[in-house]
């Protein structure tokens, strides 16, 4: 395979940073965004700079053969702090890529919850982000991938959840009844990795979990945690009056204190959501070399 450069944002995030690691690994050369000063090397050039620095943006994606735009803000005390990072910093790095000659194809990884654009503003700033990626369709060989929860060894934000199990109980917010799909990190990046090698243009937006047809319940997850730590496992209902309450109390203290909270109203509202299940038979066709290969039985213990 020739010497081709893929762009990354989001190199240092969770998800990024293995996604940059399996692209060296296949022989790819990587150009990052970073923020903070880091030491290049041959098989990756780093740039400093945001997806707000348009100098640094030009550099990053100059004659490279693709753009994965992983970077993304999943924390904000209003929908300023999450438009500024996920729809203008998308719409910057848009515009830089549309004016190469020729484009590189471009992959956007936003997130399960811009099915519900009404829920937070984190779900609406992705939903935004899309339209713009989609909006250029005529000029960029796009696509999008909407990853539903992502977890695996790194993540902050689902591991708290998985790890609880090992104590005997699985804390939820919500109905009984509601139903959420996952997805294990390696997964969603050898996605990544064949939509890169794929000469077809597949254009769209993506749902990708990892096949559990249905996908999980409370009582299916800790049945799975049961097993794998041979212990009893019960599912825990915490009152959405309390959570809302200290979502509030979080959101008035954030504006008082100056930091980005994450639990917020808008974050409530997306826990609370009843159906956050994926289709991934569309996702197959065009890709029909990938299939998820890593169940949350095998994953439990390294993902915590």
């Amino acid at each position: 395979m020739p010497e081709l450069t893929v762009a990354v944002t989001g190199a240092t995030g969770f998800i990024g940073q293995l996604l940059v690691q399996s692209l060296i690994k296949k022989g790819w050369k990587v150009r990052a965004l970073t923020r903070s000063p880091r030491v290049s090397n041959e098989n990756i050039e780093w740039i400093m700079g945001d997806l707000g620095n348009q100098v640094a943006l030009q550099s990053l994606v100059k004659n490279v053969f693709a753009v994965i735009h992983c970077a993304g803000v999943v924390r904000g005390g209003s929908f300023k702090e999450f438009a500024y990072n996920n729809v203008d910093g998308t719409n910057n790095l848009v515009n830089v890529s549309i004016k190469q000659i020729p484009p590189p194809k471009f992959l956007f990884v936003s997130s399960l919850a811009a099915r519900e654009p009404s829920l937070s503003w984190y779900a609406k700033s992705k939903y935004l982000a899309e339209q713009i990626v989609s909006d250029n369709s005529g000029i960029m060989p796009w696509t999008i991938f909407r990853p539903t929860a992502v977890y695996g060894p790194g993540d902050k934000e689902l591991s708290p959840l998985l790890r609880a199990t090992r104590y005997g109980v699985l804390p939820m917010v919500g109905k009984k009844t509601a139903r959420y799909s996952l997805i294990h990190v390696s997964d969603l990046v050898s996605a990544m990795l064949c939509w890169l090698i794929t000469n077809e243009h597949i254009k769209g937006v993506y749902e990708i979990d990892d096949g559990t047809h249905g996908g999980y319940s409370c009582y299916s997850l800790a049945s799975i945690a049961q097993d794998v730590w041979k212990r009893p496992v019960r599912c825990f209902f915490i009152p959405v009056t309390l959570v809302s309450l200290f979502a509030e109390i979080n959101l008035w203290l954030a504006g008082i204190l100056q930091y980005s909270p994450m639990l917020t109203p808008g974050k409530v509202r997306e826990i609370r959501h009843p159906d956050w299940v994926c289709d991934i038979s569309p996702l197959a066709q065009v890709l029909p070399n990938w299939q998820p290969g890593v169940r949350l039985r095998d994953a439990l213990m390294k993902a915590i």
